[in-house]
């Protein structure tokens, strides 16, 4: 990104405040057949926030077995969105690589429901 998109994409603390990120634990992973590229479901735990799951494009990277466990931090607080005959109710984080995205995780581990300072 340029200095100049940067500063023209520039957002307030207040506005960053408003983005729930939390860490969860995977607790479920499954097969998502229907979706347009390949997909899992996932569930995760969010401590006081419950467990909410997701379509995420990670089966590239990551196998199912490998997920379930893992710490990852997710956006909580989009309004709940639907994917083909699944709903999505929150955002796992990562980044867009060639091989595929890379979920964001944490470095050790914290509460469930720990919010990204």
């Amino acid at each position: 990104m340029s200095e100049r998109t940067a500063k023209e994409n520039e957002i307030s603390w207040a506005d960053f405040d408003k983005v729930l990120m939390v860490a969860g634990t995977v607790t479920r992973v499954e097969p998502f057949p229907e979706a347009r590229k390949p997909a899992w479901k996932v569930w995760a735990d969010f401590g006081p926030y419950g467990e909410r799951k997701t379509s995420a494009q990670i089966a590239a990277l990551y196998s199912a077995e490998s997920l379930v466990g893992r710490q990852i931090v997710g956006v909580i607080n989009f309004p709940e969105k639907q994917i083909g005959p699944f709903r999505s109710q929150f955002l796992l984080t990562g980044f867009h690589t060639e091989q595929g995205v890379v979920i964001t995780t944490v470095e050790r581990p914290v509460p469930n429901g720990s919010r990204l300072a």
